[in-house]
């Protein structure tokens, strides 16, 4: 069967990549209402291939936002696992326009890769899953296991209308288990097993001063500076060991066990000072930059501003300063605790002579975990090491998909991250691709894979 299967990929290669063209060709941007129409379209795109490879009860389901399609092929019988795959048809927005070297939706292959906005997030990866599905069907007559598919259009806008959908739709979405490909490898041709997401929660604050900006000479020294208080309630929340100082912020925070550091000691290293020009390497104190990164929490200042910007020197006492920060949660942390915790700490050391008004960040996700050892993750390991000729590394990234806790919290089943983009995809920027090594070992993993799990 799997012969059979990797032969027809091969013979259908260029067929397959212009279908991907084609679909790289939408500019399905969903932040834009401009692109609404264009969100449409990928959106039917989906289902018309969906129902060209003979699934059932497709259907482009409407939302208060932008739609969601959904289709199934359950021909495996009861004896078969089902699987949902979860991946998003809408894009980020192109600009700047002029630092592509090709146009974004007009997809071009170049040294091996193919550029295109959506290129590897996600429409690529997307596709690879419902080429392999097509194979499948046109080779065999049946897919090995039954197969539920869920493709949204609001994922880089915060899946805006999805949590709601699959807790109203509980049945129509319940499957023995998730997969999803919206995610990378370590590095080109690493196969690469991610097994952990960080959670996220944020606040912005401000401190408010005088009523208006001052002339400093008038009255500093007499008028705290909101700005430089500031700096001092910033400085109060980490130490110079990239240590939180929040009271509470570590008590939940599951300990990272000698099994996790030694997998995680085997992901191959970045050069932090190479891939992103910093002098030095921080990480908490006691942990590498690595274990930090993947398995432990973190606080980021993202954004401060307030006062004068301009060219020269305005020397007044600002009115305002405000700041954002962001933290990213391992297992056991609670957003919204969190989120109490921050605002307790900030009440508690706000200068005297400023009003603190904070804002809590409305989209945060809890941390998702499944056991690497779990049948599952094995044999995507086994698959990926079959197709890329390499043993497979086992990560948790210091990134946020919500879906993935959604799912977690709705439905209780495991989730497979099952991904192939790579470092240099350049996600959400100018030139994104993806490499064709990927796209090909992709599908060849994918059929390893799915052939693997076919048996509850």
């Amino acid at each position: 069967m799997t012969e059979n299967v990797l032969q027809y990929l091969k013979e259908n290669r260029e067929a397959q990549l212009d279908v991907l063209h084609k679909f790289l060709s939408i500019p399905s941007v969903s932040t834009e209402s401009s692109h609404k129409q264009d969100v449409n379209k990928a959106a039917q795109f989906v289902a018309d291939y969906l129902k060209s490879i003979s699934f059932n009860n497709v259907e482009v389901k409407e939302t208060k936002g932008h739609p969601l399609v959904y289709g199934e092929w359950l021909g495996a019988g009861e004896d078969a696992p089902t699987v949902l795959l979860y991946g998003h048809y809408d894009v980020q927005p192109a600009e700047p326009l002029e630092l592509w070297e090709s146009k974004p939706f007009e997809p071009e292959v170049r040294d091996g890769r193919l550029y295109a906005r959506g290129a590897s997030d996600d429409k690529g990866q997307v596709f690879m899953h419902l080429a392999v599905f097509e194979a499948f069907i046109k080779t065999e007559g049946a897919i090995p296991i039954n197969v539920k598919v869920c493709i949204e259009g609001e994922e880089e806008i915060g899946s805006e209308n999805l949590y709601a959908i699959l807790k109203e739709k509980k049945e129509l979405f319940q499957a023995d288990f998730a997969v999803i490909s919206d995610s990378g490898m370590v590095a080109s041709g690493q196969p690469t097993i991610l097994y952990g997401l960080k959670g996220f929660t944020g606040l912005e604050f401000t401190l408010e001063g005088p009523s208006s900006d001052l002339h400093s000479g008038l009255y500093g020294g007499a008028v705290r500076n909101p700005a430089m208080a500031m700096a001092h309630l910033l400085a109060s929340l980490k130490d110079q060991d990239e240590v939180v100082q929040v009271d509470g912020f570590y008590h939940d925070v599951e300990p990272l066990t000698e099994e996790e550091k030694l997998l995680i000691a085997d992901v191959p290293g970045e050069d932090y000072q190479q891939s992103t020009g910093v002098t030095k390497t921080i990480s908490e104190k006691g942990y590498t930059a690595k274990e930090h990164t993947m398995a432990r929490p973190t606080l980021e200042l993202n954004g401060i501003y307030g006062g004068y910007q301009g060219e020269g020197t305005k020397t007044i006492i600002p009115a305002s300063a405000t700041a954002k920060i962001t933290c990213r949660l391992v297992p056991g942390q609670e957003p919204e605790k969190i989120q109490d915790l921050l605002i307790k700490h900030l009440e508690k050391y706000v200068p005297d002579g400023v009003r603190l008004h904070v804002k809590r960040e409305a989209l945060s996700a809890k941390a998702y975990k499944v056991d690497p050892n779990h049948y599952l993750i094995k044999k995507t390991a086994e698959s990926y090491t079959k197709a890329f000729g390499k043993e497979t590394v086992f990560v948790r990234m210091g990134g946020s998909i919500p879906v993935v806790e959604w799912i977690d919290a709705i439905y209780k089943m495991p989730i497979v991250l099952l991904g192939f983009g790579t470092p240099e995809d350049r996600l959400h920027s100018p030139n994104e691709s993806f490499p064709l090594e990927s796209f090909d070992k992709g599908l060849e993993t994918l059929v390893h894979y799915w052939n693997a799990v076919k048996l509850k």
